[in-house]
């Protein structure tokens, strides 16, 4: 085995134990506190996820007071536990966040904020930025006909995804636990954000709220999942 196998074979195995750490935490220690590096590396990481077309139709909102935790307590069930008795992800975890969707107003092809997007974050010249006007919008319209308001803010939802999925590996990468949380009152988060956070909720939407900390205690159960073979076809 030469070098560069050893090294790659290495990588793999680090990358398979992460994996097979991770799960979906309810309850963290809530002495551990994660340090300022690393959750800079586990936003940086959602940072430079990939996206469709670049657009980084995402934002990601920190939560950290138990003050701004608690208006979200009353219809975020996911985050409490799941309704397991305890004070949940919301009052145990190191680090609380919510990722936000873009909606129609800044993702329908040709928008203003996409406009300013080109320019000035991916810096394109004006001849490329007309092609990319073209191709989003053909894609929008015809290839994956996402038109409405909640078919584009669904497609936004899914690029959020991959930045959670993202931020999640790294952290377990770290051996920092995390949860993934979809279990909360879409409408009353919204209406949260808008009256307590400031956010211009007709821009954006949640997505999913996410935690990361160190767990209280090992699982109560053992990671399942279907074989390999079950899960995966080729031709």
């Amino acid at each position: 085995m030469n070098a560069h196998t050893e090294i790659r074979s290495e990588i793999q195995d680090q990358i398979l134990e992460a994996f097979n750490f991770r799960h979906a935490t309810k309850v963290f220690d809530p002495a551990r506190k994660l340090s300022d590096a690393e959750i800079e590396t586990i936003l940086e990481a959602g940072r430079l996820s990939p996206t469709s077309f670049g657009h980084e139709p995402f934002k990601i909102l920190m939560i950290q007071t138990p003050e701004k935790r608690d208006l979200f307590r009353e219809f975020s069930w996911g985050a409490n536990g799941m309704m397991n008795g305890t004070t949940g992800q919301l009052g145990t975890a190191s680090h609380f966040g919510i990722i936000l969707a873009s909606t129609a107003e800044l993702m329908s092809a040709g928008s203003e904020y996409l406009q300013a997007h080109y320019r000035t974050t991916k810096q394109l010249p004006d001849e490329v930025i007309e092609l990319f006007n073209g191709a989003y919008g053909n894609f929008q319209s015809t290839d994956h006909h996402i038109t409405s308001d909640r078919e584009i803010t669904d497609w936004s939802g899914k690029q959020a995804y991959i930045v959670l999925a993202n931020m999640m590996t790294a952290a377990a990468l770290m051996g920092i636990d995390s949860c993934p949380i979809e279990g909360f009152d879409m409408d009353l988060t919204t209406q949260t954000l808008a009256d307590h956070f400031d956010i211009d909720t007709t821009k954006w939407k949640p997505a999913v709220m996410f935690a990361f900390g160190h767990r209280a205690g090992d699982p109560e159960f053992g990671k399942t999942r279907r074989t390999m073979e079950e899960t995966v076809s080729w031709f």
